[in-house]
């Protein structure tokens, strides 16, 4: 469990104190500057409490601790300040989600107690994380595990947008964000309720008509009502939701970093959403870039200048759909391979190797492969 501390403070005098008072109780580091200890924390952090002076050159107390907030958000931050930077740090408290702010001169006694309180706190939201990730994690896995046994083909494509959007929000640079890559991954779960032959036709690339195509685009409703029953997936299903409405993004402002969760989020999955659907089908990343480029969807800008920067991560992979005599070695499964009656026999992302080659011949000829099915190559 994470017991570390760091005092930040221009002042020798007064580090060589702290060093003094606290070293036998708590698991310390000191630094003399912002820059400073954000290099250590860059290091050799995260530390479970971080304690910040108010006034030092550079970059004061209320920056630095912004910038903590921004690399360890669960981090504890505290400030210690002097009586005139008083009406400074009670903004700083406001408007920086600071924990605690202290006063010098500050009393061993106060400041260890402030520290013991900031540990405890740095313990519970620790503690609530790891309960609230296990909860999410194991309710998402059996939607998941549910989509994947009714429909093989939309949960790889889930899988696929949660990569298309993790790189993508990558490449703009934006602050990662849990809520966009489990959005995405849970994006199709409302598949479960459409028939399987709407779904063959969609992953075929067949023209719905009318009353298909809106029976189709209600998916995402309904995967909200099953990701309303999880707590603290509000923004999750919010996304999840607004995946095929309209963007609306002509009043917002050119960097993606300004806006709130839920509109980012949405944008994000939207552009991974066109673009799986036109690589899936055999376009190129060029072609689909500029497919994208011309769409009266109009992705912002910035989406479609990160999408074309994707260049390491996504060129060079096409989406194919075959039969088991086209299979070769060194393509990857890009959806759960399964007999005719559903039975799941090679997971999805699975390498064909010679061994799984052989394995497959055998099971061919006993209860049989469903046929056709995606595979991913290089080109």
């Amino acid at each position: 469990m994470n017991q570390r501390v760091l005092f930040v403070d221009d002042e020798p005098n007064i580090l060589e104190g702290i060093q003094r008072t606290l070293r036998k109780q708590v698991e310390l580091q000191t630094a003399s500057s912002g820059a400073e200890a954000l290099r250590l924390i860059g290091e050799s952090g995260p530390f479970a409490v971080v304690v910040s002076d108010m006034r030092m050159p550079a970059m004061n107390g209320a920056q630095f601790l912004a910038k903590v907030r921004e690399r360890e958000p669960d981090t504890v931050r505290m400030i210690l300040s002097g009586h005139a930077d008083l009406e400074a740090t009670i903004a700083a408290v406001n408007e920086g989600h600071i924990y605690r702010f202290l006063t010098k001169p500050c009393p061993t006694d106060r400041l260890l107690a402030a520290v013991e309180d900031g540990l405890n706190q740095h313990r519970l939201l620790t503690a609530e994380k790891v309960l609230l990730e296990q909860t999410l994690s194991g309710a998402v896995k059996m939607l998941i595990e549910i989509l994947g046994m009714v429909s093989p083909a939309a949960s790889s494509r889930a899988a696929r947008l949660q990569r298309y959007t993790i790189e993508l929000s990558a490449a703009l640079g934006l602050a990662s964000r849990w809520e966009w890559g489990l959005a995405a991954f849970v994006s199709q779960i409302g598949c479960v309720a459409l028939p399987k032959e709407m779904l063959f036709k969609v992953e075929a690339c067949q023209t719905l008509n009318e009353e298909e195509n809106r029976l189709y685009e209600s998916h995402p409703e309904v995967a909200s009502k099953l990701l309303a029953a999880i707590p603290r997936l509000e923004d999750v299903a919010a996304i999840v939701t607004a995946q095929f409405g309209s963007l609306n993004t002509g009043d917002l402002p050119d960097d993606l970093r300004q806006w709130d969760v839920r509109k980012a989020g949405q944008v994000l999955l939207r552009a991974a959403i066109e673009y799986d659907r036109l690589v899936s089908h055999g376009a190129s990343r060029d072609s689909a870039l500029n497919t994208l480029r011309q769409s009266t969807l109009r992705l912002p800008a910035t989406v479609l200048k990160a999408l074309a920067r994707l260049s390491t991560t996504l060129k060079g992979i096409l989406v194919r759909q075959i039969r088991l005599a086209d299979l070769t070695v060194g393509m990857t499964l890009d959806e759960d391979l399964v007999s005719p009656k559903g039975i799941r026999l090679v997971p999805s992302g699975a390498e064909v190797t010679t061994t799984l080659m052989i394995r497959l011949t055998s099971i061919a000829a006993g209860v049989g492969v469903a046929e056709p099915f995606r595979v991913r190559v290089a080109h």
